[in-house]
């Protein structure tokens, strides 16, 4: 769905105003989010999909991935759930044009996380993670709410780039700033 003013993404440099030391702790960790909500939700970390196979990506995502806007890719959406409540959305994509003939099957992973096995293959580098108050629009219905954080980063190996966004919801921010 593209929308009149797309959400501007911006690095840690670029973010002003700063947001809380919380939020920029989040936001910015360049560690696995999977085992990070898994140490804050004691062990009760879920992956629930929602929805995944061919589509038209964003105009955003083609410009991150470099690819022609219009082109087609692989998209996965899923809740990274803690004690059984969506505390993350997550919308994972990747160009058609690169993902096919490079063996990594996006459409295998069921309810595992795709952070961990991008962390697992030495072969992914991770680029610079960005953030947006990513648009309402783009989220699921159950979770709708403006002016959510998100972030997201680029994650290549060879001529294969995926693209992972993160918003953080709500229900995650209570959790996170209970004290430990």
């Amino acid at each position: 769905m593209s929308l009149a003013h797309p959400p501007r993404w911006l690095t840690s440099a670029q973010l002003h105003p700063v947001p809380t030391p919380l939020h920029r702790d989040w936001l910015f960790d360049q560690g696995s989010l999977t085992r990070r909500l898994t140490g804050l939700s004691a062990g009760q970390f879920s992956v629930l999909p929602l929805l995944q196979g061919w589509q038209v990506l964003r105009a955003d995502e083609c410009d991150s991935l470099q690819v022609p806007v219009g082109s087609q890719g692989w998209v996965r959406e899923v809740f990274l759930r803690g004690a059984e409540q969506p505390w993350v959305f997550a919308r994972s994509v990747a160009a058609r044009s690169a993902l096919e003939g490079s063996g990594f099957d996006l459409g295998k992973l069921g309810s595992r996380s795709l952070g961990e096995l991008l962390f697992s293959d030495r072969a992914f580098q991770r680029g610079e993670l960005q953030v947006c108050r990513y648009p309402a629009i783009w989220l699921p219905a159950a979770v709708r709410e403006e002016r959510l954080w998100g972030r997201r980063s680029c994650f290549r190996r060879d001529g294969l780039g995926v693209l992972v966004a993160e918003v953080f919801l709500p229900a995650f921010w209570e959790q996170a700033e209970q004290p430990a």
